[in-house]
Parts: structure tokens; C-alpha cells; sequence
């Protein structure tokens, strides 16, 4: 029986297939990993034209129509996570394409928040890199302890940040267009009234909302000029809920005093881009949900998906 052809794209650390047991489909399906990311869409297309399966690593590769349309062999498309905004689903659906996701595990993103806190209060790189170039003590770190912390949005990444906050001895608020007074009494919160006063109140500012046309370019120059010059704003939630270009200013400019970000409109981060040499902004490339047990969930269930699929029973299919 001949096999079904599987792509796995964008496995930049090369552990796609030994994070979880593939033995179950390996007889049915004969599966590649890619460990580079592919951005000219004709090299993809090459690369994956004669494959029924694809999986894709969260919003790393976005499959819109025009993709699409170049994949006539294309049946099974998984997406780790339930939520991928770069996949044209309507566009799928017409094509027969089954687009389905993953679970996975629910604290790597708000742990990896917290270390870019900590390491935008403690000065973490420029004391490391400090020492390397045989320096000591360069910079004076800011306490947590007594400060505020803005949450905007408190759903589950939110609230876990907030009672982090609440373990490291801070005052935490917070606001959202659908927040209500009960949910953030459960959170042990205070809830701002709007986003001005989460804005100006704000020591530190922690971003964890879904994008959608209502979040895009929340935070916006006007709002950064709002917050405290010693404020700092941590972004691991999606780019655009930032302006981009503000933030840069804000930073140039000295509206607040330093900002993490884990997330970038274009992904990999060009190697032009300002963001990469702003001495007041502390840089990951996307990493707040790759921790082990988030691989594990993922392919894990990736696996499942595919056995479903081959079995023909009914998959979990994604829809908006």
C-alpha cells in the first residue's frame, strides 16, 4: 500500500519527531521534517506539493488561499493549538481540506513572561554580558515588590501572570473591554475602569489578549505616552495589539522605560529590523509556548489527529 506523503514545517529544533511516538501512522504515512523556515511560497510548494498532510507549528507559516490553491494533493492540515489566524479556513473548507489542531500546556507562556519581567527589572543581559566583557555592577536593578502591575486581559494566561504578581508582593489591576467587576473579584484584582487608568497606573504593563479586529493597535503612541517613563510593557500575547512602530518611539523616545517582547508582526524577526538593536528592549523569538511538555502536548496530539484521519472517524475540525 503506498504510503501518504506528511510534512512537518518549520521544526526549528529538529525534535518534531522524537517528541512523541509516531510508530502508530509510521506504516501508513511516510513523514519529513523541515527545520528551516520557508518563506518564498514557490520553494514551499515545491517542497510539500505531493503531500496529503501537513502540520504547522502554531502562526509560523500562514496558509492562505493563494497557498492553497498550489496544493491540489493537500487533505489533512494540523495547527498546534485550537486557535491559528494565519490559516484561510474558509478557503480550506471549499477545497475539502480538514483543518484541525491540538491541546497543550497551559504555563510555559506566562513562566516565560515572567522571566522577561525579572529580567527587564534586574537589567539580566546587560549585567551577563557585563561580566563577559569583564565589567561588574553596571546597572541598579527595580524592585517588584510594592509595585503595580497592569494586567490587559485576564483570562487564563492573565490570570496566572496576576497572582504571580500577587506571590511577588505587587498590587495588581486590571482591564479589558469584557472584563467585569466579578471576574476580577474572583482573580483577587482590582479592576481599572478604562484602559487610561490600567495606562497611568501601571509599573509594570502585561499583555494577554487574543487578536482580533477589536485588539489590533490597542495600545497605541497615544496610550504609551499615557504610562509612567519608568513603566515598563511586556508583550508575549501578538504583535499588532501594539503598534509597532509607537513602540519603537516610545522606546527611542523615552515615553517608558523599557519593554520584552516575545512576538513580532513579520516572524523570524528580519535581520534589519530596529527592534533588533533598541538598547531598552529585551528580545525573545517567539519561544513562550516551547517548553518540553508544550512539545509533548502538541505532537502527541498531532499524532492522534492523523490516526483519526486514516481511521475516517470524526476529527476535531477548526473552525473560527
Amino acid at each position: 500500500m503506498k504510503k501518504l506523503r506528511c510534512a512537518i514545517l518549520d521544526d526549528y529544533q529538529q525534535v518534531a519527531l522524537t517528541a512523541a511516538d509516531w510508530s502508530p501512522v509510521l506504516d501508513r504515512v511516510e513523514v519529513k521534517s523541515i527545520n528551516r523556515h520557508i518563506d518564498q511560497q514557490d520553494e514551499l510548494i515545491e517542497l510539500i506539493a505531493d503531500c496529503e498532510i501537513v502540520v504547522i507549528m502554531r502562526e509560523r507559516t500562514p496558509f492562505r488561499a493563494s497557498l492553497l490553491d498550489k496544493l491540489p494533493s493537500l487533505k489533512l492540515l494540523i495547527t498546534t493549538g485550537m486557535r491559528n489566524a494565519s490559516i484561510d479556513l474558509e478557503a480550506a473548507a471549499s477545497k475539502g481540506i480538514i483543518v484541525c489542531g491540538t491541546g497543550g500546556a497551559g504555563n510555559a507562556t506566562a513562566e516565560l513572561t515572567w522571566a522577561l519581567m525579572l529580567g527587564l527589572a534586574r537589567h539580566i543581559v546587560q549585567e551577563h554580558n557585563a561580566i563577559r566583557s569583564g565589567q561588574w555592577q553596571s546597572t541598579i536593578g527595580v524592585d517588584l515588590y510594592g509595585k503595580t502591575l497592569g494586567v490587559l486581559g485576564l483570562g487564563k494566561l492573565g490570570s496566572q501572570i496576576a497572582k504571580f504578581g500577587q506571590a511577588f508582593g505587587m498590587n495588581v489591576i486590571a482591564w479589558s473591554q469584557n472584563l467585569t467587576q466579578q471576574r476580577a473579584d474572583e482573580a483577587g484584582v482590582r479592576l481599572a475602569a478604562t484602559k487610561e487608568e490600567l495606562l497611568e497606573n501601571s509599573d509594570f504593563l502585561s499583555i494577554h489578549l487574543v487578536l482580533s479586529d477589536r485588539t489590533r493597535g490597542l495600545i497605541g503612541a497615544a496610550d504609551l505616552k499615557r504610562m509612567r517613563p519608568t513603566a515598563f510593557l511586556i508583550n508575549t500575547s501578538r504583535a499588532p495589539i501594539v503598534d509597532q512602530a509607537a513602540l519603537a518611539e516610545a522606546l527611542q523616545s523615552g515615553w517608558i522605560a523599557g519593554a520584552a517582547v516575545d512576538v513580532f508582526e513579520v516572524e523570524p524577526l528580519p535581520k534589519e529590523d530596529p527592534y533588533r538593536s533598541l538598547p531598552n528592549l529585551l528580545t525573545t523569538p517567539h519561544i513562550g509556548y516551547v517548553s518540553e511538555a508544550g512539545y509533548e502536548a502538541f505532537y502527541r496530539d498531532i499524532v492522534q489527529d492523523i490516526e483519526t484521519y486514516l481511521s475516517g472517524e470524526p476529527i476535531r475540525i477548526m473552525t473560527k
